[in-house]
């Protein structure tokens, strides 16, 4: 399955890259990450739900585990936790009162799965994985990724927890939409690892705005919005207001500029560039996370209080991140 899936990599990508670097990348750019290390096995994720995702995921690294049970080791325990509610069960619903999920993976061939749309399934993540293994297809959506999901075997439930209802009612009584900055904790998971034998995967779900459109669809579940990954350079996620990562491919972009010779640094604070200067950016915010193969990580947002979880040498820490606007 993974060569009908495999991304082309190489010679056409590797010309138009060196050709744009030097225009991409920003004079901006001046402050290296003050939290970068190096080194591997690590594991990386966004927000403070990553803290026992990393967790889960550095435990089959440090067994000699593959990146890719890691990560969807990882990201599948706040997608059970109905108290992140953001992301899987008990998380916030959109405007009609269903919770809609989104995810994605891939892994160090350039191998991915996705589902969007998906209803009633606790794990979408362990979804996009069997889509990736076992189908000739890189997404499925709605009815037909529900009917996939319940084919092989996972149960179907609602996902919607009396604490979510509360709130959905809450905002019904005056249904004012406004997906400004996080007040409508849209912080996806998006996760990253690097295990023992320097390969490099990724995994991103969500459960996406609260409140948005019946339908709606963000970056998480798409290869290069919401993560990608190339095993020869590093891998990239990202979290915040999905339309404007979809509008830039914020996660590809990310990894070809390192592919170019950016740091992980360098290409997050230039992919941020990308959106403020196209994009109305003071209401909205947008993290990204990358690493590359040597075990370096970069970190950037549009606003402050973006952080992350590092899982590296041993030490698993929450850092805040550098941000466009101070």
């Amino acid at each position: 399955m993974s060569n009908r899936r495999s991304f082309i990599k190489g010679g056409v990508l590797g010309m138009v890259g060196t050709a744009i670097l030097p225009k991409l990348l920003s004079p901006k750019i001046e402050k290296k990450n003050p939290n970068s290390n190096k080194g591997f096995p690590m594991v990386i994720s966004t927000w403070e739900h990553g803290m026992p995702a990393n967790v889960a995921a550095m435990e089959i690294l440090k067994g000699g585990g593959k990146a890719i049970d890691a990560v969807e080791a990882g990201v599948k325990i706040p997608e059970a936790d109905p108290e992140s509610m953001s992301v899987g069960f008990g998380g916030l619903p959109d405007r009609e009162g269903n919770v809609t999920l989104d995810a994605c993976i891939m892994d160090e061939t350039g191998n991915c799965g996705s589902v969007s749309f998906l209803q009633h399934i606790k794990h979408p993540i362990s979804v996009a994985r069997k889509v990736m293994d076992e189908t000739p297809h890189v997404m499925l959506s709605g009815e037909g990724a529900l009917q996939f999901a319940l084919q092989k075997g996972f149960p179907k439930e609602d996902l919607l927890t009396e604490k979510a209802k509360k709130r959905w009612k809450e905002w019904l009584k005056e249904s004012k939409y406004e997906p400004i900055i996080n007040v409508e904790n849209h912080d996806t998971i998006g996760l990253l690892a690097l295990d023992k034998r320097g390969d490099i995967s990724g995994a991103c779900t969500t459960s996406g705005l609260s409140w948005k459109m019946h339908g709606r669809v963000g970056d998480s579940p798409v290869i290069g919005a919401g993560m990608f990954v190339d095993n020869e350079v590093g891998g990239c996620c990202a979290t915040g207001v999905g339309e404007a990562v979809l509008k830039t491919l914020g996660s590809f972009l990310i990894v070809e500029l390192m592919r170019q010779g950016a740091s992980p640094q360098e290409a997050c604070e230039e992919g941020i560039a990308r959106i403020v200067k196209n994009q109305n950016y003071t209401d909205m915010q947008i993290g990204y996370l990358a690493i590359n193969k040597k075990g370096e990580h970069g970190a950037y947002a549009v606003h402050p209080w973006f952080n992350y979880a590092l899982h590296q040498g041993g030490k698993n820490r929450m850092i805040d991140s550098l941000s466009y606007l101070k």
